[in-house]
């Protein structure tokens, strides 16, 4: 059921009458609730826990904790993604907890229960376990303080629930489930609003933002990831917070922050997350190419500006996958023309000009990724859509020979595919007339690659003649001269495509007695 179904049930949406507000948000209550409201909270809790779908590994879990005195709660991700319904109770998957049992006592309740154990996050008050495919963290609960210098909190275990949560980074991940020996006997903890903040799509922090994102400022970029995953929007002060303390996010290892930026950019609302982090300054902090990108004009005076433009390009490219969510792909869309700001000229006939910007955007794409330590293989690829988006559009005329299809496709290689998507997606003009015309030119180009590809194997492109006979032609051993005479056949089988045996060794020949090696 989706959402809306699922929160607005009758006995759950009498909690949501307030926009923010939950009905049972018991640590921010005034007074005692009276007899009717509290037989109202009752019957919200039941309604709520009726309609999560929790792992039984949780139920067993919780039996053994309980039969050992202490109390566990599911919490966080777990219990918003249950709501959401975006996981299958019998389905492994990550699951965390938190309880008031101390790391010592956890172990020895996991004991002879779980698959494996292990003790990574022990200084930090958690313990990892699996249990049939299950992975399991549980946290005792903490009461942390921060610095504020760094990130890395002084450790201090708390004793309560909802001392818990409000350290937490959202409330719609502030919400928890205690459980017990029997489903029947679950109970639901929501003191911060988690729930109305997610049945409204609000993204809100229990404490203050400010005191939220002082302690740990990746909490801010993680807003912006929520963005794109679940759709939210963030709360005015939450809002307000970020961009007031934008800068705090250089306390924070590149590391950590290409991790979040990854999942925003694979998320299902990209372009709502970039635009939150340029209207927040966050942007600057991570890529700030991009909204540099508002100073520039395009040339083709059809948009906005190329920011605008480079957003709805990603837009576009994401609408051409095929395989899922492609990285690759959409930072090259996004990053496309960062170049421009650094080539535009203003020329005299009005026009704004960006002469090879494609060179020098696929320069910065590379250093900017590279600052952000992305893996090479990304860094390599879409700083090579970058540089080669433009090439395309020197076809179309009937100017191209087979020789340069060849080389767009050789140049491309295991890109094609996506130099393929990324071009088309480049052509946000709304002149329909044009629009069509770039589209049928990009047909006819497909179609001559293809052709090409069934008359001479075009995705491997090889000369005539191998190294060896190279050799066994000329007499040489192997050295650089032998390379030579490699890409110089390389070349020709570029220019003219496939030569018969006679004539390849013919323009060996050839090459090697203009170059003084003739045998």
């Amino acid at each position: 059921m989706p959402l809306w179904g699922r929160l607005h049930s009758p006995a759950v949406s009498s909690s949501l009458l307030i926009p923010g507000k939950s009905a049972f948000a018991s640590g921010h209550s005034q007074a005692a609730p009276d007899t009717e409201t509290a037989q109202l909270r009752r019957a919200q809790e039941n309604a709520v826990v009726k309609m999560l779908d929790i792992a039984p590994v949780a139920d067993e879990l919780a039996a053994r904790f309980v039969a050992a005195g202490h109390r566990l709660y599911l919490v966080g991700g777990s219990v918003r993604d249950a709501l959401l319904g975006r996981d299958e109770a019998d389905s492994p998957r990550d699951l965390d907890f938190t309880t008031d049992a101390r790391p010592a006592q956890i172990l020895g309740i996991l004991e002879g229960w779980a698959d494996a154990v292990w003790e990574t996050g022990i200084d930090f008050g958690t313990v990892g376990a699996r249990r049939r495919g299950h992975v399991l963290e549980i946290t005792t609960f903490r009461a942390d303080a921060y610095d504020r210098v760094g990130r890395k909190p002084v450790v201090a275990f708390g004793d309560n629930i909802t001392d818990d949560l409000v350290r937490r980074d959202f409330s719609v991940n502030a919400m928890a489930v205690e459980l017990h020996s029997s489903p029947g006997e679950r109970r639901f903890v929501d003191p911060y609003g988690g729930l109305a903040a997610l049945a409204h799509g609000i993204l809100d922090t229990p404490a203050a933002p400010e005191d939220s994102f002082a302690d740990d400022p990746l909490r801010m970029l993680r807003a912006a990831r929520f963005v794109s995953q679940l759709g939210f929007t963030p709360a005015p002060r939450v809002q307000q917070a970020m961009t007031e303390m934008s800068g705090e996010l250089a306390r924070i290892a590149a590391e950590r922050v290409q991790a979040e930026f990854t999942k925003l950019m694979l998320g299902d609302h990209p372009r709502r997350a970039i635009e939150l982090m340029v209207d927040t300054r966050l942007a600057e902090h991570v890529v700030p190419e991009v909204p540099a990108m508002r100073l520039a004009v395009d040339e083709h005076m059809q948009h906005k500006d190329v920011y605008t433009h480079s957003l709805v390009v990603m837009e576009q490219a994401i609408q051409r996958e095929t395989d899922g969510p492609d990285l690759v792909l959409r930072l090259a869309a996004l990053l496309h023309d960062i170049g421009k700001p650094a080539t535009r000229r203003f020329e005299a006939d009005g026009r704004v000009s960006f002469h090879h910007h494609e060179v020098v955007g696929a320069k910065m794409a590379r250093k900017r990724l590279r600052e952000l330590r992305f893996p090479k293989s990304v860094i390599d690829d879409v700083a090579q859509l970058v540089y080669l988006h433009l090439r395309f559009h020197g076809y179309g005329k009937g100017e191209w020979t087979d020789s340069a299809v060849r080389r767009y496709v050789t140049d491309a290689g295991p890109l094609l595919d996506r130099l393929h998507r990324l071009v088309r997606s480049d052509c946000t003009t709304r002149n329909r007339r044009r629009a069509a015309a770039l589209q049928r030119s990009y047909d006819s180009l497909e179609e001559r690659i293809e052709a090409l590809r069934k008359q001479e194997e075009l995705d491997a492109i090889r000369p005539d003649l191998d190294g060896n006979e190279i050799m066994e032609l000329l007499g040489i051993p192997p050295g650089p001269l032998v390379g030579k005479a490699y890409k110089h056949l390389l070349a020709v089988r570029m220019e003219r495509g496939p030569l018969e045996r006679g004539e390849a060794e013919a323009e060996l020949r050839h090459w090697a007695a203009e170059h003084g090696v003739a045998r």
